[in-house]
């Protein structure tokens, strides 16, 4: 929402108290001159003190009195009506816990002198927010805010790169998120089982499709994102992103013959031999028990093999032996340990690495020859626009994921930073790249500590946002996630959590977090989340927005307004939807 200098903001909300004392660190102290039940937890105030407006958020509520006797007395029984609600105005008080965040100049009252010199040296800026760097004085007024307040901070819905997410959780007034910002550093949604966030993730993802702020790339573990399904909860029509953006959105399904329930793929992904590099096979080092001796018989065999490696070691027999001239038993030609014994490692660590193998070689997805170049066919998708989802279908181990998930991901990094370094090399013969959303359920069994070094996603949440790659990771367990990964996180989105830990994971390395640990741990599920880092000016608790029928046709109602009739026959499905 811009402003001129001219047009000052006034909140017309009555006031709810005054600053009575505190600071930045321990919260400001706000004495409430409104009944307690007048104000939640988690309300958005703004406090108006000389030139400046302050915006904070209520962390506690504390009863108080100037005289101990009269709160431990039931005065209501004994004193009368207009004597008791004095008492509980003066004597006996509520006072705020208020966590400042931003703060703004407004400059001095319009119409004064002081205010032509302030306009003066401002000419042409529009007034923002800015990290709170002082206090407003004693006695300063304190007021809910309204929905010009809630807009001046979080924006107002636009259609493109600001999306509505759901409303303040007293008076309903609309909060926004800044998708673009959103999608300049990774980001997380995290909450228990249950608690919604694969709605949420869905709509914020409906969000970055319709606006075309970024493609997005979905790795699909339980097939709830791409095709329609139906919510466990309510047994209500859950809309997928393929039928609402058809034209949008790619369903591929894993290995011949994969499927998203009753709706076919666009196409199916086998990915050839050629492709599997040793760095694969060791992010599955958990998965297949590997040895430390395994590094070295894959340097083997990439330096004997080439890119040829993994088709030679699938070829390779396991204790095949024959009579050499002396009528001796040795291994035979074919065998892992003839290879072995010529190549200089040891034959039976080999043989052993071989056998584990096995596991990864039966995989019905991997095809020395597939039929088609899905890989290709994935990034350009991405590179043109579209939206991928990959079902991983009846592969639903982790050994599945861990494999495919990491060889893909692996494959669009080397594109985004070759677009990015040509790019940066000649700005006017190369496009910009497109910025690029990986979106990864159950991040913890690919972002562990074990597993982080491993991964190529680590490095996407640390160095990638440079290459217009990020992260938006899901997960119920966030404490489970490298601390330095999550360090990377922008933007945190969190339905109730129920651990310690996880509470503490979410909110680690952000200012506040001690005030906001309560209310976290509050949320109600399936209702509330708490919004803050990166992509939020500053944290907020909100009831979200629910995903259904009223979510999609405010979304799409505006869209099919202002397309063409050629356009909106295209989002509906219909005309040719194969076309760059």
């Amino acid at each position: 929402m811009e402003n001129t200098l001219s047009d000052r903001i006034d909140n017309t909300n009555p006031s709810i108290g005054y600053v009575v004392g505190g600071g930045l660190e321990a919260n400001l102290q706000v004495r409430l001159t409104v009944p307690p039940q007048s104000v939640q937890e988690g309300a958005f105030v703004i406090m108006d003190s000389a030139n400046w407006r302050f915006y904070g958020l209520v962390t506690d509520l504390q009863l108080g009195a100037t005289d101990p006797r009269f709160a431990d007395e039931q005065t209501e029984s004994r004193l009368p009506a207009h004597l008791n609600r004095l008492l509980q105005g003066q004597t006996l008080y509520t006072n705020l816990a208020v966590m400042p965040a931003l703060m703004m100049d407004r400059g001095p009252e319009p119409g004064t002198p002081e205010y032509d010199k302030w306009a003066a040296l401002h000419l042409g800026e529009n007034p923002n927010p800015i990290p709170v760097k002082t206090v407003p004085n004693h006695h300063a007024s304190v007021k809910l805010a309204d929905q010009t307040d809630i807009a001046e901070i979080f924006g107002e819905e636009n259609g493109k790169n600001i999306f509505r997410v759901g409303e303040t959780r007293e008076q309903g007034h609309a909060v926004c998120l800044n998708l673009d910002k959103l999608i300049q550093r990774s980001s997380g949604i995290f909450g228990t089982t249950g608690s919604g966030k694969s709605f949420l993730a869905r709509m914020i993802l409906a969000g970055l499709i319709h606006a075309n702020r970024a493609s997005a790339l979905i790795f699909d573990m339980h097939n709830e994102y791409g095709p329609d399904s139906t919510a466990s909860d309510t047994g209500k029509a859950a809309p997928g992103l393929k039928g609402k953006f058809r034209a949008k959105v790619r369903l591929v399904g894993l290995g011949a013959g994969g499927s998203f329930g009753n709706r076919e793929p666009d196409f199916n992904l086998e990915i050839p031999y050629s492709d599997i590099t040793p760095e694969d096979i060791l992010q599955l080092s958990q998965a297949l028990n590997l040895k430390e001796t395994t590094p070295t018989t894959l340097d083997a065999l990439e330096r004997d093999f080439r890119q040829g490696w993994f088709r030679e070691f699938k070829e390779m027999r396991v204790g095949i032996l024959e009579e050499d001239e002396n009528g001796k038993k040795v291994p035979a030609p074919g065998s892992v340990e003839f290879w072995a014994n010529q190549a200089g490692v040891h034959s039976g660590a080999a043989a052993g690495l071989r056998s584990k193998l096995e596991r990864v070689f039966n995989r019905s997805y991997l095809k020395e020859a597939p039929a088609s170049n899905g890989l290709n066919d994935i990034i350009n998708n991405l590179e043109n626009g579209r939206h991928v989802v990959l079902s991983f279908g009846q592969h639903e181990s982790d050994l599945d994921y861990l494999l495919v998930t990491n060889l893909i991901t692996r494959k669009i990094r080397d594109a985004w930073e070759q677009r990015t370094n040509l790019y940066h090399k000649d700005k006017t013969k190369n496009k910009e790249p497109r910025p690029l959303v990986v979106v990864v359920e159950e991040a913890h069994k690919l972002l562990n500590r074990e597993m982080a070094s491993q991964t190529i996603f680590s490095t996407i949440a640390r160095e990638m946002r440079k290459y217009y790659v990020t992260l938006l990771i899901i997960d119920q367990r966030p404490s489970q996630i490298y601390d330095e990964v999550m360090s990377q996180l922008g933007t945190r989105i969190s339905a109730s959590l129920g651990d310690e830990d996880d509470i503490a994971a979410v909110l680690s390395g952000l200012p506040g977090r001690q005030s906001l640990r309560g209310m976290l741990a509050k949320l109600q599920p399936k209702e509330e989340v708490l919004m803050l880092g990166w992509g939020v000016p500053m944290p907020i608790p909100i009831r979200s927005r629910r995903y259904d029928d009223k979510f999609w046709r405010d979304l799409l109602g505006d869209q099919g307004a202002s397309m063409t009739i050629e356009e909106g026959a295209r989002a509906l499905g219909f005309g040719d939807d194969d076309t760059d």
